[in-house]
Order: C-alpha cells, then sequence, then structure tokens
C-alpha cells in the first residue's frame, strides 16, 4: 500500500553528523514543497524531533541530494540541507564535508557510480559552492564497506576510511583581502578554505577556549559578542547579512593541549560544536599557515609535513594543507586540502514523513539554490 508522501531514503553517519540521504528525483522539484516535505521527515519544528529522523541538535539534523553530475569533471551533484530543529527552516548557505563523507558510498549504494573491485573514488561537485571533491573508500567485491579499522573523534567504534580530497578552488582563500581585520572591537582573521570561518583568539573574549561547549552556550555576555562579530564580519566577507543564516561560522583559538596545532571551540552559530566540521577544519588549519594571522602566537606549528591536529572538544581531526602564502600583490591560496573521514550505513528504506498541515509552514531557503549561495 502506497502512503501520500512517503519517499525512499537512507540514513546515514557521515563523519561526525548524521542526515538523511536522497537522490534528487525522490524528492519534489518545488522548493517549497521539498523544504516543507523535509522538515516533515526530520520531525522540524521541535526541540526533540521527536515525530521524525531528526536528533534534536544540528549536527543531526542534515539532509544530502544526490543526483548523476551533468559537469564532466563530476560524477555526482550534492546539495546539502541544513533543516532546522526548533524552527520551520530549511537552508542551503552552507555546505557539511562531514555529511560528505557519506555522499560517495550512497552514490555506489544508489547505483549512480559503478564500484571498482577494492577501492572507488567518486568526484563529487557540492552545489552549495561549486567546488568539488574526491571521496575514496573501500569496494572489495564491488560492493561499499563500511567496515574498517579507522577511527576518528567524536564516533565510537571504527570504521572503513573515506579520503576526501579537495582540489584547489577559486574562491579567495582570505574573502576580506586581509590576513587580519578588526571587527566589533575584536583582531580577527577571516579565512575560506571551503567554509567560511572567522577565527578569533579565545582570550580576547575573555575565555580560555578550552571550556565545555554547554557552558559556552550558557555565557549569554559572550553570546551577545559573537554576534555582534558574526553579523559585522558577514559583511566584510561579501556574504551580507547573515542574520538568518549559519555562515560564517566562527572559531575561538586556544594553545593546544594534547600535542596538536590549535585548540577550537566552534560556533554553528549560536550552538558549540561538540568537534568540528570537516570544512570548518580545513579553514580553521589552513588560516593557521598565514603568516600575521590571529593564530600567530597561539597555534603551535606542525613541524615536518603538511599535517595539522585541530584539537576539538571530543578529540581532534587532521588535516593535510598545503598553502602558497603569496608575496606583494599575490594573494595566498590553498594548493591541497584532504581529510580522513568515516561513514556507515545506518538504514535504507522508506520514511513516512508526517502529515502535511501539522506544523508551520518552512521558511523560504535564503538564497535559493544557485552555486553562489554559501560564499
Amino acid at each position: 500500500m502506497t502512503v501520500p508522501g512517503e519517499v525512499r531514503c537512507m540514513l546515514m553517519r557521515g563523519g561526525t553528523s548524521k542526515g538523511a540521504y536522497f537522490l534528487a528525483g525522490d524528492l519534489p522539484g518545488d522548493r517549497t514543497a521539498r523544504d516543507d516535505l523535509l522538515l516533515r521527515v526530520m520531525g522540524s519544528p521541535d526541540p526533540a524531533q521527536i515525530d521524525g529522523l531528526g536528533g534534536g541538535h544540528p549536527l543531526t539534523s542534515k539532509v544530502a541530494v544526490v543526483s548523476a553530475s551533468a559537469d564532466p569533471d563530476a560524477d555526482v551533484d550534492y546539495l546539502f540541507l541544513q533543516v532546522g530543529v526548533d524552527r520551520p527552516e530549511v537552508t542551503d548557505r552552507q555546505n557539511c564535508g562531514n555529511i560528505l563523507a557519506g555522499v560517495g558510498p550512497f552514490a555506489v549504494e544508489r547505483g549512480l557510480v559503478r564500484a571498482g573491485d577494492g577501492q572507488t573514488s567518486v568526484r563529487i561537485r557540492m552545489r552549495n559552492t561549486g567546488e568539488l571533491a574526491v571521496a575514496t573508500f573501500p569496494t572489495p567485491g564491488g560492493r561499499v564497506e563500511y567496515g574498517g579499522d579507522a577511527e576518528i573523534s567524536g564516533v565510537p567504534g571504527t570504521a572503513a576510511a573515506v579520503v576526501i580530497e579537495f582540489p584547489q578552488g577559486g574562491s579567495p582563500l582570505l574573502p576580506t583581502g586581509r590576513v587580519r581585520d578588526t571587527v566589533a572591537g575584536t583582531e580577527v582573521t577571516c579565512v575560506d578554505n571551503g567554509m567560511p570561518v572567522v577565527l578569533i583568539p579565545a582570550a580576547a573574549l575573555d575565555v580560555t577556549g578550552y571550556e565545555e561547549p554547554g557552558d559556552l552556550e550558557a555565557d549569554t555576555a559572550l553570546a551577545a559578542r559573537l554576534r555582534e562579530i558574526r553579523l559585522e564580519a558577514g559583511r566584510l566577507m561579501g556574504l551580507g547579512d547573515v542574520e538568518g543564516t549559519t555562515v560564517p561560522k566562527l572559531s575561538l583559538l586556544a594553545p593546544p593541549r594534547d600535542g596538536g596545532a590549535v585548540t577550537t571551540r566552534t560556533f554553528i552559530p549560536v550552538r558549540c560544536h561538540t568537534s568540528i566540521g570537516v570544512l570548518g577544519a580545513a579553514s580553521v588549519a589552513a588560516g593557521l599557515l598565514l603568516p600575521g594571522g590571529v593564530g600567530e602566537g597561539i597555534a603551535r606549528p606542525a613541524g615536518s609535513g603538511d599535517r595539522s591536529r585541530v584539537e576539538h572538544p571530543t578529540g581532534f581531526l587532521e588535516v593535510e594543507t598545503v598553502v602558497d602564502p603569496g608575496t606583494g600583490d599575490t594573494p595566498p591560496v590553498v594548493r591541497r586540502t584532504a581529510v580522513v573521514r568515516t561513514a556507515r550505513k545506518i538504514f535504507d528504506g522508506t520514511v513516512f514523513p508526517r502529515s502535511a498541515g501539522t506544523a508551520p509552514a518552512p521558511a523560504p531557503s535564503p538564497g535559493g539554490n544557485d552555486d553562489s549561495a554559501a560564499r
């Protein structure tokens, strides 16, 4: 028996996030209808998302929409959508590198990409930004293997490694054109290596940078300062009015405690991340390599090699980054970025969304779905 509104879906953990993965053709083509359906699928708006797939937190209320790509440089297109938890909002104004970790396996599972015998590389165009990524993962016997011995902080147990490499992008690493800016009376470095991020010395905001996320969220004075910085930095970075968006992220920097390059506390934008996003960490790692940035005197150089260990509340994330610092009028550029993530298929089947008309209508997606929306 077919129930109106039912839709095929795969629930996956991607990195330290969890989300619902859909083929684009299985969702309504009209954006308003699509967003309404996704809110009902995830159980929003409701702080517990008790009537849907969401887990009551922005990190577990995410959606990937995947389709075959018309771009000759990509195999599939990936659109990331952040579904509000307690607000009727679906937005495409940011990307997500954790959910990206599941896109390659999902594409093979759905037959969009033929699996290799041993391992498979999937070229992914990220529709939120127009940039590319290549995900490589094991496919012994032509089937996706989720089990393995790779361990990432913030996820219990181990799983198969998904190596994600980001070719050099076309967007400026320094959106403001400067390695330092004074924003709302605070010196910051605004950087974009796949995710717009504002780097802020934790001490400049009268915190240590080692606090638990919940304690930072409860600090109303800190929240007010972060909001002021974010709104002003968003305009400087060319993002316009960011009041209703989740970018830029704000990442507080403190000296490392556990042998890494730096300790971070990242806001998305109000909740303090219990770890750090892949693209956010990529931007932090690149920002630390910029001479004159706010990370100088805080971060510890990586030493030999190009790998930086970015510490966060539940562990660390390692990023391999090569930055050409530029000279004179030549701006700095990132030559290479790569990370190791894991992903796991949790279930694959039919999801039965809450009946239509039982919750507030979704807010319009800010900026639409064009490739520049997250920039």
